[in-house]
């Protein structure tokens, strides 16, 4: 991953949208009546769907292999973490979109240690 300001910038953007659009659409779907295990599943798949509309305008500016893996990991857990909340009970759009940006900052930052641990530090000088 680049770890130049612009591209930085560019991956927080992308999951953060990923992340508050894929809940948002998980929980306009999803309702207090729905099973556990299908809202999950019907939200992840959704949430991998809509992050696929924020990967393709945001791969044009910042790369597309640097935005594709975090955008659908962003939209899959995003969308499972909130259709499970709203299986539960209703939740309004400004907490589905706070908590779905929320999964997008954890979710990247998760990917950011796991290459960084993988790769190790480099240093460019």
């Amino acid at each position: 991953m680049d770890s130049r300001w612009y591209f930085v910038f560019g991956d927080l953007l992308a999951n953060l949208l990923a992340g508050a659009v894929a809940a948002w659409f998980s929980a306009l779907v999803v309702g207090p009546g729905w099973p556990m295990l299908a809202a999950m599943l019907v939200a992840m798949a959704l949430g991998m769907l809509v992050s696929l509309f924020v990967f393709f305008p945001c791969s044009i500016l910042f790369g597309a292999m640097e935005v594709m893996l975090p955008a659908m990991f962003t939209g899959m857990v995003s969308g499972m973490i909130i259709g499970m909340w709203a299986a539960m009970h209703p939740l309004d759009s400004g907490t589905a979109l706070l908590a779905g940006a929320c999964c997008g900052l954890v979710c990247l930052s998760l990917i950011w240690l796991l290459n960084t641990r993988l790769r190790g530090v480099r240093s460019y000088g």
